[in-house]
């Protein structure tokens, strides 16, 4: 006994015939009769009685419509117990996101929110990691679904950072990070309009000790050797001397919006300030993975 023969057999049952149960179905009559006849002759009984008004149960056929009607909705409760297992399953998605600690605290909350909006049933779990390196690794080795990272142009990595070795990585550009030329109040350049690159030769530049560093490699590319690079360590503290005029700092806009507003700081008049793109890469293998499509979804949506 199949479930299909069951079904057939109690749509002929319902019916009353072999037409109304292959409309029923949407079969063909000879299928339906087809699919009785191999019931009865793997059980050895009749179980209708055929004549011209159509077809009645006999016994053994009503005796059997007891158990199909049974096996038949323990199967239909079996299926919809099943789907609500694999439905609650997706609610409850989580996605392993890295993300540098340089941006993790500015750059991430409003992903979160995007997420939490248009996806509330995914889970993300957020890993913040000092390097680029080891959050590319991480990427690379399965540890993380995705991370997050700044770049420019049109490949990973176009800032000048490498990336590890293997099948490319995919990536996303999510929103722009502009990035702002501060320096103390009363910079001899505070005033000047229309600044280019050459304007600022011989200035002193305040840089991340880390040679990775996004804004370090954005400064590298927009000014060359041709400034000096003063060692300052991380976003506060080159924030932090640009107000007491050790040097100028190329910073997020998000960082220096506070010192801007309060005068603290001065934004100098650059005509190629560079924008970074927050980027979202992924292994091309786990777009396969429900959680990391969802993911991909509710950030591009």
């Amino acid at each position: 006994m199949e479930l299909r023969q069951l079904r057939t057999f109690e749509a002929v049952v319902r019916g009353g015939s072999v037409t109304d149960a292959a409309n029923v179905l949407g079969m063909a009559p000879s299928s339906v009769s087809q699919a009785v006849r191999t019931l009865e002759r793997d059980l050895g009984v009749r179980l209708f009685e055929r004549d011209p008004r159509g077809m009645r149960a006999t016994a053994a056929g009503r005796e059997l419509l007891v158990w199909a009607r049974r096996l038949l909705g323990e199967v239909e409760e079996a299926r919809r117990e099943v789907r609500a297992v694999d439905a609650a399953a997706r609610e409850l998605m989580t996605v392993r996101l890295g993300a540098l600690e340089s941006i993790a605290a500015e750059l991430v909350p409003p992903i979160l929110a995007r997420l939490a909006e248009r996806r509330p049933g995914l889970r993300v779990e957020v890993r913040a990691v000092a390097s680029r390196d080891a959050l590319l690794a991480a990427v690379r080795g399965g540890e993380l679904d995705a991370a997050l990272l700044l770049d420019t142009g049109d490949a990973l990595g176009d800032l000048g950072f490498a990336v590890p070795p293997g099948a490319p990585l995919d990536f996303l550009d999510l929103d722009p990070v502009p990035l702002r030329l501060v320096a103390a109040p009363g910079h001899p350049r505070a005033a000047a309009r229309d600044l280019r690159p050459r304007d600022l030769d011989g200035e002193r530049l305040l840089v991340n000790a880390a040679s990775s560093c996004s804004f370090a490699l954005a400064a590298a590319r927009l000014f060359g050797p041709a400034v000096e690079r003063v060692q300052a360590g991380s976003v506060a503290v080159m924030r932090a001397w640009a107000r007491q005029g050790v040097g100028l700092a190329l910073l997020p806009a998000f960082a220096v919006t506070a010192d801007l507003d309060a005068g603290t700081l001065v934004g100098l008049d650059l005509t190629q300030a560079p924008t970074l793109h927050l980027r979202l890469t992924w292994p091309p293998s786990a777009a396969a993975h429900p959680a990391t499509r969802a993911l991909l979804y509710a950030t591009s949506a």
